[in-house]
């Protein structure tokens, strides 16, 4: 009898006669065989890990976005008349103190990315298992500065046309202070979204539904759906985008299983965002 690696190690003849399923067998997005035999204790307590850990993070992100929609939706302008800034500041005309406010605040982002690392390490996984490691330094980068250019210019495309069509907010990238520290914290920032976004709703949910079993075309549909829920402030506009970028990343990762270039990509993204926010805002007249 066929052991599970050799069955999946060799396409059988229906897999070759169905384009559709060789690009399945391409991506190896077939039901994991590799995943670890749980018990139903086991099984229930990684189910609320990953309950407890989205509760305290981008769940929650996502429960306030939704309240925030409501509340726009529901104002007496439309949502193209209503504005959101991304990185504003905490303590206007006190720039020594809105620069720890903004650094302390960058820092507690990396709170929920440090309780992902410690569970995965706890359970035997740790970062290496999302390919968060100093083997690809090239491949990771140039995969990732792909996706920046691949994801970024047709997301600022989309964008503006779910602002134009009435379905999204006016985006203020950053509204800070024309200081010294005002383009290291864009950096600071960018990156954070980054690395949390990317280790938690990628690398960590998509590991652990893997480990639960779940298909991989619904993992990466619930990875994407929360990815686009934690956007919905921004409208629906910031919700479709979201969401597409998160089946595209949540694809590539389990093909690549690194999590690594979506960081890179994330962070080069949001930085040409912010920086070109600020050094084209009201030089330009096709920014809103």
């Amino acid at each position: 009898m066929a052991s599970p690696e050799d069955d999946l190690a060799t396409p059988s003849v229906a897999e070759d006669q169905h384009p559709s399923s060789r690009t399945v067998s391409w991506l190896r997005l077939t039901r994991p065989t590799d995943s670890p035999e749980l018990s139903w204790r086991e099984r229930v307590l990684l189910r609320w890990e990953i309950v407890a850990v989205f509760a305290v993070s981008l769940g929650a992100s996502g429960v306030y976005a939704f309240v925030s929609l409501i509340g726009s939706l529901t104002a007496r302008h439309s949502l193209a008349s209503q504005q959101v800034t991304l990185n504003g500041s905490q303590a206007p005309g006190r720039p020594v103190l809105d620069l720890f406010l903004q650094l302390v605040s960058l820092a507690s982002g990396a709170a929920p990315v440090i309780l992902a690392f410690y569970l995965l390490a706890r359970s035997g996984d740790g970062a290496k298992s999302i390919g968060v490691d100093r083997t690809q330094p090239l491949r990771d980068f140039l995969r990732g500065a792909a996706l920046a250019a691949l994801i970024g210019g047709s997301g600022l495309g989309l964008y503006f046309i779910a602002y134009k069509s009435g379905i999204a907010v006016n985006i203020v990238a950053e509204n800070l202070p024309n200081i010294w520290w005002r383009f290291p914290v864009l950096v600071l920032s960018a990156l954070q979204n980054g690395v949390l976004e990317e280790v938690l709703v990628t690398g960590y949910l998509l590991t652990r539904l893997r480990q639960l079993g779940v298909h991989p075309w619904i993992a990466i549909l619930i990875s994407a759906t929360l990815r686009g829920s934690y956007h919905l402030y921004q409208g629906f506009g910031g919700f479709i985008g979201n969401a597409v970028m998160g089946l595209i990343f949540g694809t590539l990762f389990l093909r690549w299983r690194r999590v690594l270039p979506m960081i890179i990509a994330h962070t080069l993204i949001d930085g040409v965002a912010f920086i070109g926010y600020a050094l084209l805002a009201g030089h330009v007249s096709w920014l809103p």
